[in-house]
């Protein structure tokens, strides 16, 4: 008689993004678990699913892009742009069946009771004024709308907090906390667009207390990270290539990607 099969529970930690990324997806679908999702048509296979930790030690060491990632160089500024700025904020319109939120709008200015209540400078302020506080997060999930929709956001959650490193700089940590993504064909692009705000809250909490704050460990943590089976022969296809490349073959620096995210901010003013 068979035992039961949960969900697995992976931890894969590194020094950078690309490296942790490509570590994930990997052991996702090496050690998933096979089951089905709500996207699924009749024909398609299963999908590798796992609750995956991602520890990155340093987020904004160079390189920070891997070449794999599904999507080009612009799409990615334009993403960053989406989450830390906010530049598609105006698309909102779900009385014309339209986006229902962005990470952004939730994060930035989240509507509770009424209010509109910027979040991130909740946590700005906080840590400006207690350091060590367990209470900086902002939260995602509106509940009076979000379970009724047919596309709610993943991300639910992020937290922060300031620690004291032995040269005496204080180091920004930062935890995001996910309820599903999928790991081969978003993650990449949100853990990228993330730190940048990590990156934002330490420049903005460094200005207010007059100290430098550094970018410190970030954690990602997704209740379903999967690797959906429609996308099989592509995914195979992934694992061939990087299985035959040096980790400096599948990389790109910020640096090399400047050039493509300047064509992106042109792009994003010809849309205004």
């Amino acid at each position: 008689m068979g035992g039961v099969q949960d969900i697995p529970v992976i931890k894969i930690e590194g020094r950078t993004l690309p490296e942790v990324w490509e570590k994930a997806v990997i052991a996702t679908w090496r050690d998933g678990l096979s089951i089905k999702t709500e996207y699924d048509k009749p024909l398609d296979p299963s999908s590798k699913d796992c609750t995956m930790i991602m520890a990155v030690d340093e987020p904004m060491t160079e390189p920070r892009i891997h070449r794999a990632f599904p999507g080009g160089l612009e799409d990615l500024e334009v993403y960053r742009q989406e989450v830390v700025l906010g530049i598609h904020d105006h698309w909102i319109k779900p009385e014309e069946g339209k986006w229902t939120y962005t990470y952004h709008q939730r994060m930035f200015g989240f509507n509770s009771e009424g209010k509109t209540v910027d979040q991130v400078e909740y946590i700005i302020k906080k840590l400006s004024e207690t350091p060590y506080s367990r209470r900086a997060q902002a939260i995602t999930w509106n509940p009076g709308m979000d379970p009724f929709t047919d596309d709610p956001p993943c991300l639910q959650r992020i937290w922060c907090r300031l620690v004291k490193q032995e040269n005496g700089k204080l180091s920004l940590n930062m935890n995001t906390h996910w309820r599903s993504r999928d790991g081969y064909k978003a993650s990449f692009m949100n853990m990228f667009a993330l730190t940048d705000l990590q990156a934002m809250i330490a420049g903005e909490i460094s200005k207010r207390i007059k100290k430098e704050v550094v970018v410190g460990r970030y954690v990602d943590i997704s209740d379903s990270f999967h690797i959906y089976g429609s996308y099989a022969d592509e995914f195979k296809k992934f694992l061939k290539t990087v299985g035959e490349r040096s980790f400096e073959e599948k990389t790109w620096s910020s640096e090399f990607a400047q050039p493509f995210f300047e064509d992106a901010k042109e792009r994003l003013k010809n849309e205004k």
